[in-house]
């Protein structure tokens, strides 16, 4: 499984303090931790992508995908999410290639439709119709990085006629693509359609939700062809708060927990780590916490953590990460191990894609199903 950190660079005022980072100190922490992601051992760093306040996650991720990967060596970067509605698909097909090659296949991406109403209509795009546009708009990146001399015509874009998207793909090869939904079916079923991973990003909703949603996601998978259920390709999301003793990490965390936008008002501290994977307490309980998700969603194959969220000051992040990576997800690759079996599908890379290309075993979309129509 595949351990790593995802953001959505929000700019929140820190409760205990009152200070409000500027945008460059934000922009600027967000390298930092993907540099101690690297640093502590872990696979994935996950960026979002924003176009509003109070975010400076970026409007084009690839530009902080190369940056970081010109000053590491090893981690997979990812985003969390690429605005599959938003943003032109020719656009994204030429980004995230170019950032492929920037990055020797060191990328993939999670598609998102985005939730932030305001930022459709800048675009040109209306909310109502956020699932037509994710169905139409990967239809076509999924054929700009397999295809050439591309003639395209659908609802929402200008039509191309014998369009080629550079540079081509490296190596033949299309970055992997996760699709991250909260809520919504179409794109559990989206993903299942194309043999693409799925993400469930459930650091706001109950395991019963969850399980629900990754369970459809794996059975049209299967009906599509690509494998049996347990070959599906699955990632979740986290969120968690750690000092050696648990009354500490309560005390400390409940002010940004009680102020935070995305948390106060709602259900207390005790609540929502009762019904959601945030865990606020020892890295034994993170562990113990973490290991139990496979109970309603399966073996998986990637595991996110959200951790420099709520106004929380970058030290401190940066303790968090580091006991993360040196207390937590040490014992977490070795209990996943000695629980999932030997045929559960090993986490998405290039160099895994490149192979399964080389053998002819690339998912074809609908699988069976297009096959036998």
């Amino acid at each position: 499984m595949q351990f790593g950190l995802f953001s959505i660079g929000d700019v929140t005022p820190d409760p205990t303090t009152g200070r409000v980072p500027t945008e460059h100190e934000r922009i600027k922490a967000t390298v930092a931790i993907a540099k101690k992601a690297e640093e502590v051992g872990l696979d994935v760093f996950a960026i979002g992508q924003h176009h509003n306040p109070p975010f400076v996650a970026p409007a084009n991720p690839p530009i902080l995908m190369a940056h970081v990967a010109a000053q590491t060596q090893r981690i997979l970067l990812s985003t969390a999410t690429t605005l599959i509605t938003t943003t032109d698909p020719v656009r994204i097909a030429e980004d995230y290639a170019y950032v492929q090659h920037l990055t020797d296949g060191r990328v993939d991406l999670t598609l998102g439709r985005g939730n932030t109403g305001p930022v459709y209509p800048w675009f040109g795009k209306d909310i109502r119709a956020g699932v037509a546009l994710a169905v139409e708009n990967y239809a076509l990146l999924h054929r700009l990085w397999r295809e050439e001399n591309v003639d395209w015509s659908g609802r929402f874009r200008t039509p191309l006629e014998g369009f080629t998207s550079t540079p081509r793909p490296l190596d033949g090869v299309a970055p992997f693509v996760w699709h991250g939904s909260i809520r919504s079916p179409e794109i559990a079923e989206q993903a299942a359609y194309y043999g693409d991973g799925f993400f469930h990003n459930n650091i706001f909703w109950n395991k019963e939700h969850t399980g629900r949603m990754v369970e459809l996601y794996r059975e049209r998978f299967e009906h599509y062809g690509h494998g049996t259920a347990e070959e599906a390709i699955v990632g979740l999301g986290g969120q968690v708060f750690m000092r050696p003793n648990s009354q500490d990490a309560v005390r400390e965390f409940r002010p940004y927990f009680n102020n935070a936008p995305v948390y106060g008002g709602g259900p207390s501290l005790e609540d929502f780590t009762d019904m959601t994977p945030l865990t606020v307490g020892s890295p034994e309980q993170v562990i113990e916490k973490t290991l139990s998700f496979s109970e309603y969603a399966g073996n998986y194959q990637r595991q996110l953590f959200l951790m420099d969220h709520a106004g929380l000051p970058l030290k401190t992040v940066l303790e968090q990460i580091e006991m993360l990576g040196e207390e937590v997800v040490p014992v977490l690759r070795k209990e996943v191990a000695a629980r999932q079996p030997a045929t559960t599908p090993q986490p998405p890379t290039h160099q895994l894609l490149r192979q399964r290309r080389a053998e002819g075993m690339e998912p074809t979309p609908g699988g069976k199903q297009k096959a036998d129509a």
